[in-house]
């Protein structure tokens, strides 16, 4: 058996579809349906029946799924093993790790600073993306861990876990041209003031939706981020107010320049490590989640 073959069958169970998986193997389509039928033909079972416009697993695709779990993530565990090499006589521990982007940057190094603190040599690789994307490359055993601002949803066919780091609540920034134009008291000074917000598919996007209708107060949406530090840029330019983790405040006003405007214990920012361990091993996941609990977070 090829098991090139099986690892394209398996991104493609894995993924939901051909073109999904075409993309995060850089590949097209037309060449993954024909590797497929030439392990369904090796195997002499068919594996993926289309319905409709998707596809679906066979009972035969359900069992060779379920082997291919157990062989790539075998393969993965083996990778990780040999990427804690010796160079020049020394032990180097590579830590792949993805960023969603819209966890701040300073929450980031915070939370991923004591990895670098651990006794033996750390080589940190970090990306920065998409939350989806980067759940497929931890899939794929390209990351070991992928820092969110969201849980890893039962509906993403992706075997991980997540582990809790922490939360914060929401505080509000301003340029002080800005801040100084905002009337009365906080949160009423933010009814129809110019807000720059992450975008719909952040959870703290939706909080501030809600808060903003329970106060009564109208959101003067200006402007709407993937990237929080480009949010933050526009913010500290007078474009208008930004949120960021209040754990982060003290930061915010000294590299942006910016006046903190209020604070909300209802909105609250939180923050997971989520890996393909479900009891945590690797000595980079450990330190970053005991810190977390132990520091960052700390009441």
């Amino acid at each position: 058996m090829n098991y090139k073959h099986l690892h394209y069958f398996w991104v493609v169970a894995r993924a939901g579809g051909v073109t999904r998986a075409a993309e995060q193997l850089h590949t097209t389509p037309q060449t993954l349906s024909g590797q497929i039928k030439l392990l369904e033909q090796r195997l002499g079972r068919k594996l993926l029946r289309k319905v409709g416009r998707r596809l679906e697993l066979t009972d035969e695709g359900r069992t060779a799924l379920r082997y291919a779990d157990r062989i790539f993530t075998l393969g993965g565990e083996l990778e990780s093993a040999l990427r804690a090499r010796r160079d020049g006589g020394q032990r180097v521990l590579e830590f792949r790790v993805g960023v969603a982007d819209q966890v701040p940057k300073s929450m980031a190094y915070r939370l991923l600073e004591p990895a670098l603190l651990l006794d033996e040599p750390v080589r940190l690789v970090c990306s920065e993306g998409r939350l989806e994307d980067l759940l497929a490359q931890l899939a794929l055993h390209r990351a070991d861990l992928v820092i969110a601002d969201q849980p890893l949803s039962q509906r993403v066919r992706v075997k991980a876990y997540n582990h809790a780091l922490g939360r914060s609540p929401t505080a509000f920034f301003a340029a002080p041209a800005v801040a100084a134009r905002l009337g009365g008291a906080f949160p009423r000074c933010l009814d129809g003031a110019p807000m720059l917000l992450p975008d719909g598919a952040s959870v703290v996007r939706q909080q501030c939706e809600a808060w903003f209708e329970r106060q009564g107060m109208a959101l003067n949406l200006v402007g709407e981020f993937e990237d929080s530090a480009l949010m933050m840029a526009f913010g500290r330019e007078g474009r208008g107010v930004f949120c960021a983790p209040s754990v982060l405040g003290q930061e915010v006003v000294a590299q942006y320049g910016v006046r903190a405007v209020g604070r909300s214990d209802e909105i609250v920012d939180d923050f997971y490590a989520i890996s393909v361990e479900r009891r945590v091993t690797h000595p980079c996941v450990v330190a970053i989640t005991q810190a977390a609990r132990d520091a960052v977070f700390a009441r």
